[in-house]
């Protein structure tokens, strides 16, 4: 473990649901008048699940009993979805916070970028901060300066960098905060969501220069919901659940992982006023075997079976598909191809079946969304409820190494001599 540059040793925080501690006087008198009132507290967070919440009564865990290890040049990612403790794992590392519980040791300088504008000053211009940033990480006046024009430039707000930073975008704030976080040399970069503020062509040069830290020797930490961009710069992944570490391994386990999880949780997400409604539903090849991969020109079949409540003049079946990152790639209707679905009795099951030919979206993990309705509204949608994946193969592309995951489709080609 001599090469270990950060090691979590059974970490766990606990917080206090406490009656003070909001940030304001007149929060926390409210707080505290609501509680001897015996009401709900007016400034209590909503939508926030935490399993480990019941546990102590007032306090509860965002983290407990974390254990892992990154060592030299290494590119973790973490994944899981909201709540789970992905943003205090990273709030302990760089010791925005304190762990109640467990030991985390560090070798080398930390640069962190955990949400917009972290350790930038409103008042200060761009200039000011980068030197500012540079100095809090412990880089000499010099070093600062030879690495200036490459931040700006980086960051593309050379027009700007005399302006104080209160008055930037939110996409200008995040992109120079990155460049100066990735060229101030850190041993560790810790990379939170905000990226996804940046636009699609920033967030490729990020993650370019991300890999680039990585071949020099320095550690990366990258948390993100865009599972592709994870994929695609990480080898190692965490996939935190509910303030636990539910699993460690290569990225593409941990993913894979995430996304099953993702896909029973989904199942449930269903609307519609259920005047049709799906029965079954499933993928199969084209040999009526149940299926969860294709690859890449092949053709699948979903199979659907949905029934009427009541006498229905008609109805569209629609399936949309995303991808991993929930981008929406492509929408097949009956509507398209001129068949009709009309005149169901109350009672009456329909089955209906789609041959989606010769595949041409990029390879990698998709999810089918099925809508059945009319110009009238919805009769039944189940999001994200069916998840399969493209392999590479050989019929479209005869290269050894992998597909480029920035492409979203793949296109035919025939190279000649002129």
């Amino acid at each position: 473990m001599s090469d270990a540059v950060i090691k979590f040793e059974n970490v766990s925080k606990q917080y206090r649901l406490g009656s003070v501690g909001t940030g304001t006087l007149s929060h926390d008198l409210n707080r505290f008048l609501a509680k001897i009132r015996g009401k709900e507290d007016p400034t209590q967070k909503v939508g926030v699940v935490n399993t480990l919440n019941s546990r102590d009564g007032e306090f509860v865990w965002a983290l407990q009993n974390i254990n892992f290890s990154l060592n030299d040049g290494e590119v973790l990612g973490v994944v899981g979805k909201n709540g789970a403790g992905k943003s205090t794992l990273l709030k302990l590392l760089s010791k925005v916070t304190a762990p109640t519980t467990g030991e985390i040791k560090v070798k080398g300088r930390i640069a962190s970028l955990l949400e917009v504008g972290t350790g930038f000053h409103p008042e200060l211009t761009g200039k000011e901060n980068i030197y500012l940033n540079g100095a809090i990480l412990g880089m000499t006046k010099r070093e600062i300066t030879s690495k200036f024009d490459e931040i700006v430039d980086f960051s593309g707000v050379s027009k700007y960098v005399d302006t104080p930073v209160k008055r930037y975008s939110s996409g200008m704030y995040v992109r120079l905060a990155f460049a100066v976080a990735a060229h101030l040399e850190p041993e560790i970069l810790i990379v939170d969501e905000v990226l996804a503020v940046g636009d699609a062509e920033f967030q490729k040069k990020a993650i370019g220069k991300m890999q680039s830290v990585s071949k020099s020797g320095r550690t990366v930490l990258f948390v993100s919901h865009n599972l592709t961009a994870v994929e695609q710069l990480c080898t190692r992944g965490l996939l935190l659940q509910n303030g636990l570490l539910k699993m460690e391994g290569p990225i593409n386990d941990i993913t894979t992982a995430y996304k099953k999880a993702s896909v029973n949780e989904n199942e449930l997400r269903r609307s519609g006023t259920r005047h049709v409604e799906f029965l079954d539903y499933k993928m199969v090849n084209l040999d009526r075997k149940q299926t969860d991969e294709v690859y890449l020109g092949e053709s699948f079949v979903v199979e659907t079976v949905f029934k009427a409540k009541e006498n229905v003049d008609y109805t569209d079946l629609t399936l949309d598909i995303r991808n991993d990152s929930n981008e929406f790639i492509g929408h097949i209707t009956n509507s398209d191809d001129l068949f009709e679905v009309k005149n169901i009795n109350k009672g009456q099951e329909v089955k209906v079946s789609v041959t989606v030919k010769d595949i041409s979206f990029a390879p990698g993990t998709y999810y089918i969304s099925l809508w059945l309705g009319n110009n009238y509204g919805t009769y039944d949608y189940i999001e994200n409820c069916l998840r399969f994946s493209i392999k590479q193969g050989d019929a479209f592309i005869q290269r050894p190494y992998p597909f480029d995951k920035r492409a979203k489709t793949v296109l035919r080609s025939e190279w000649l001599f002129d």
